[in-house]
């Protein structure tokens, strides 16, 4: 599974074939796997500010994505830490947890059944 592009690709014969993974909820943007891989980040580094500056994005713009997540999510997926000596940070609830593990199962499933269509494709 290639986590820098959301294309899944497969080869039959001469064919390639393939499909993104994403998730709307009410006509918006849920999840996809750039949302994935920040939450990823943020989950590594415990901070979003540091997971957008490696993903060449702004604070704002990262607060936006987060915002809108959290928005759509059953519950949050993302919280603020308070700031102390070395200052705040953010983390993944056991909902952001959740939601990448099942993420990443529908991934898995989406790519199993590609892999099951090779034959369907190799009679075109």
């Amino acid at each position: 599974m290639n986590k820098t592009n959301d294309l899944f690709s497969k080869s039959a014969g001469e064919y390639t074939y393939g499909g993104r993974v994403w998730i709307d909820k009410g006509g918006k943007n849920f999840l996809g796997l750039g949302k994935i891989h920040f939450l990823e980040l943020i989950k590594q580094h415990g901070s979003m500010s540091k997971a957008a500056s490696i993903l060449n994005m702004s604070y704002s713009k990262a607060w936006g994505i987060v915002d809108s997540m959290n928005t759509l999510a059953k519950k949050p997926l993302v919280v603020k830490k308070t700031g102390g000596a070395g200052g705040g940070g953010a983390e993944l609830t056991e909902e952001g947890e959740r939601v990448l593990e099942l993420y990443w199962e529908f991934s898995r499933n989406f790519e199993l059944f590609l892999l099951e269509q090779r034959e369907v494709i190799e009679q075109l």
